[in-house]
């Protein structure tokens, strides 16, 4: 069965910074790309960033390209998204999706997490 769960959400104050942790389980990890999304209240869910099986490569979304950082670490099964200079449009539910090794093109992935909440203030 797999698993993903995230952690390190929280509420931090504009200008700050947040590492958002995945642990995945039950699946090949490095198999898979990795995808960070973020769902804002009342709004869609999108695409934040992703990074390929290897981690030789990464994506991000606009509007956090070079605030934002996502790794891996393939022996951990963790994926990672390092988020700074935080602005209050980062409010978010954000979660990480695992997906075969496409789904760094398609943006379509097959396995989900909880989320985790994250809450900037201005």
């Amino acid at each position: 069965q797999v698993q993903l769960v995230e952690s390190g959400g929280g509420l931090v104050q504009a200008g700050g910074s947040l590492r958002l942790s995945c642990a995945a389980s039950g699946l090949t990890f490095s198999n898979f790309a990795m995808g960070w999304f973020r769902q804002p209240p009342g709004k869609q869910r999108e695409l934040v960033a992703s990074i390929t099986t290897s981690g030789g490569r990464t994506k991000y979304v606009d509007s956090v390209k070079g605030r934002s950082t996502i790794s891996r670490d393939n022996v951990k099964n963790t994926v990672y998204l390092q988020m700074n200079s935080l602005k209050p449009e980062d409010t978010a539910v954000y979660y990480c999706a695992a997906g075969f090794g496409r789904s760094y093109y398609s943006n379509q992935y097959e396995y989900w997490g909880q989320g985790t909440q994250v809450t900037v203030s201005s």
